[in-house]
């Protein structure tokens, strides 16, 4: 039998807490849009990581948060229907933020899917002291209600800091499985998709927080 391993990853978080900059990370190439802006990406964005005996396919996720639009409440369906069909799901959490009801929320929505491995992935922590740090990942843990964290680790994707360790990480936990994609894939989105991401960040970095940037790009 074949100790090849590959599934699935959901990457979730509270908007601007760096998840299409950590997937950018992971699969080494930039398959999804960055942005100062809160809730960036607009849907479920694949990036495929290969490692020497797994394949990960990473799901770039919509920013969590309670809804108060329309928009906020798809989004939000967005990101539960990512985890629940995914092996694992990683919950980012800022270094230099302290958690609060977002994060609450969010914990409490991973522990409605209870099939999944649970990572907490401590993002930017180039930005803060190793104390700080320390006193940041205690209080993680505690947001845990219902169940327990698989992994806590804190990253960088900044300084590339235990990106490596993180893709390791990964792979040991997702099941035996078949190769989805060839290797070399990076992402799973046709180019003409790529081109209109690509586009609608470099509009986004104009936008000022009085216009709004809920910006879609198509190509004909």
């Amino acid at each position: 039998m074949s100790d090849f391993r590959s599934g699935f990853v959901a990457i979730v978080g509270r908007p601007n807490v760096g998840k299409s900059t950590l997937i950018n990370a992971l699969v080494g190439s930039k398959i999804a849009i960055t942005s100062h802006h809160p809730n960036t990406t607009r849907s479920a964005i694949r990036g495929i990581v290969h490692g020497p005996d797994f394949q990960a396919v990473l799901v770039d996720t919509p920013g969590v948060h309670k809804p108060k639009t329309l928009l906020g409440h798809r989004l939000n369906a967005v990101v539960d229907q990512s985890m629940d069909s995914v092996d694992v799901v990683i919950m980012c959490i800022p270094a230099d933020e302290t958690s609060g009801a977002g994060d609450i929320f969010i914990a409490q929505e991973i522990a409605k899917h209870p099939r999944a491995k649970k990572f907490a992935v401590v993002t930017k922590t180039d930005l803060i002291s190793k104390e700080k740090l320390a006193l940041r990942l205690a209080g993680i843990m505690a947001l845990a209600q219902g169940f327990a964290w698989d992994e806590i680790i804190p990253v960088s994707a900044a300084i590339h800091d235990q990106i490596d360790l993180l893709n390791e990480l990964i792979g040991k936990n997702l099941p035996q499985g078949p190769q989805y994609y060839p290797a070399g894939t990076t992402s799973d989105q046709a180019i003409e998709q790529l081109i209109c991401e690509f586009i609608r960040e470099a509009a986004l970095q104009d936008v000022r927080e009085e216009l709004p940037h809920s910006i879609m790009v198509t190509i004909d």
